[in-house]
């Protein structure tokens, strides 16, 4: 059987130093992605409806890492990729510090061999063992970064926003200017990990400035 790695093939992105901030041009990539905003009051996690999300994106994730792994003909085992967040808010800047505002889009990477009528095969079959709306607003898509700075933010979420001033003091000082959606690469478990320990990924946009 064939076994594929992906955070191996793609080091570079998913397991960035944490020690400064990197200049990288990201491919486009298969998603699995689902939508949602985090509800007033509420921050990532204690949302119920950001629970709901990651809880169908990880069961779709799994569900189409065993059928292909289980097919007769050519199976292929690989490791679901981890959950990825973009965050966002409607009008104004977006500010790390203030979370009841945000919408946001979670993704897990799939392999590209999975096709949109595997992803509909598997939807079914996540919808016959989840009563969830949320279940619905899962999809397939392909999305391309580009140009983009990142860096490790090794510690609890309360302290990503020193993180994220060290990638705006980068991109000031290499004629940078960010773009496009924050982005969080969750390379840890937050349930079970020590908060100092846990590993992030902290990913921005960015466009070369004249």
């Amino acid at each position: 059987m064939e076994k594929i790695d992906l955070r191996k093939t793609y080091k570079n992105l998913y397991t960035p130093s944490a020690k400064a901030v990197q200049l990288v041009e990201v491919p486009a990539f298969n998603f699995a992605m689902i939508d949602g905003a985090i509800e007033p009051g509420q921050g990532p996690g204690t949302s119920p409806g950001f629970q709901e999300a990651m809880q169908a994106l990880y069961g779709m994730s799994f569900t189409l890492k065993f059928a292909m792994k289980q097919r007769k003909d050519n199976p292929i085992d690989y490791s679901v990729m981890a959950l990825e967040g973009l965050w966002w808010i409607e009008e104004g800047e977006f500010d790390i510090n203030k979370k009841d505002n945000w919408k946001y889009r979670l993704m897990i990477m799939q392999p590209e061999f999975i096709t949109q009528e595997m992803f509909q095969d598997a939807l079914l079959q996540v919808k016959r063992k989840r009563d969830s709306a949320r279940v619905d607003k899962l999809r397939l898509e392909r999305f391309a970064e580009g140009l983009c700075i990142q860096i490790m933010h090794v510690g609890p979420y309360a302290t990503e926003p020193a993180t994220v001033g060290k990638m705006d003091a980068f991109a000031a000082q290499n004629g940078l200017r960010k773009c496009g959606m924050h982005h969080e690469i969750y390379l840890g478990n937050p349930l079970r990990a020590d908060p100092e320990k846990l590993k992030t990924v902290l990913r921005h946009g960015v466009v070369k400035v004249d």
